[in-house]
């Protein structure tokens, strides 16, 4: 049986511009819940999710009740993992109840010297006018970015390293459960001198999956998003989709623009370090994506 890790965009958890209460997460996960279900009975599954807005909400959540001091980041996203985690095994258990289903607290390993710390990249919670923008920065000292029109807030996103908690993801994929892991890009860890120790910020989504697929050996590494496939001269009149690609031939559009060129580097990674392949596509075409008869194929 061939295993296959699927990248789960925020899409999929939340539709854009939707309130983020849990009846609309589940309504949206209802949606791939059973697809995936389906593939497992041809394939082992891991399933990694994103979290930007989940932990974004917690995070402001937590600044609310000012009598305890604020849980750093590390716990939040481990707080996203198991609140996110329970509600997909939730969705998937409705539609196939005889499939089993783990969620898996996972920690990644990062560099505590990674050039991240110092240039936060990666957005999280709400969007936000941009004249708010001092008033949130001298209440919080938060770092802001544009995300398209709106502002939000940026965290470190440091490289993963290595999945610290990979042989449990394995054992329980060698029994058949589909596995919840890496959510959010993972709980970020660095190693000190008393051990590892969790780290303030939020590892980019894509980037983990890639490194779980090379680490399980993966024979597909599935990233579902809004788009519909990889396009050339994508907002224009000229845009067009691409099919199948190396990625080398993608490499151009492979650039950190918090879009698709980090999904494009995620799976060009994983496919030039495993000579496997890798599928980017719409969260409504998985079956067909993986098929190769929607979505993009990238090749070595």
């Amino acid at each position: 049986m061939e295993t296959l890790v699927i990248a789960l965009g925020g899409n999929a958890l939340l539709q854009r511009g939707a309130v983020l209460s849990a009846e609309n997460q589940y309504q949206s996960i209802s949606l791939v819940a059973d697809a995936i279900g389906k593939l497992a009975k041809k394939y082992r599954i891991a399933i990694v999710h994103g979290n930007g807005p989940q932990v974004g909400l917690l995070a402001l959540q937590n600044l609310a009740y000012r009598d305890v001091p604020a849980y750093p980041l590390d716990i939040l996203v481990a707080e996203s993992q198991g609140m996110i985690g329970y509600m997909l095994a939730q969705q998937l258990g409705i539609f196939h109840p005889s499939q089993p289903v783990s969620t898996l607290l996972t920690r990644i390993l990062v560099d505590h010297q990674d050039a991240a710390y110092q240039q936060p990249s990666k957005f999280i919670g709400p969007v936000y006018e941009s004249q708010q923008q001092k008033a949130l920065q001298q209440e919080y000292g938060w770092s802001m970015k544009l995300d398209g029109k709106y502002l939000r807030r940026v965290v470190p996103s440091p490289e993963p390293k290595k999945i610290i908690d990979l042989d449990a993801i394995e054992l329980l994929l060698a029994k058949k459960h589909i596995v919840i892991c890496n959510g959010g890009g993972g709980i970020p860890t660095v190693a000190s001198p008393e051990g590892m120790v969790g780290t303030e910020a939020v590892i980019d989504k894509d980037l983990a999956s890639a490194l779980l697929a090379e680490a399980l050996s993966a024979d597909h590494l599935l990233i579902l998003t809004e788009a519909d496939a990889v396009y050339q001269h994508w907002g224009t009149p000229q845009q067009k989709a691409i099919r199948s690609a190396t990625a080398k031939e993608l490499a151009p559009l492979a650039v950190a623009d918090g879009a698709m060129g980090p999904k494009i580097m995620a799976v060009s990674r994983f496919v030039q370090r495993s000579g496997k392949v890798a599928h980017i596509g719409a969260l409504k075409d998985i079956e067909l994506v993986l098929a190769g008869m929607a979505g993009t194929l990238i090749t070595p």
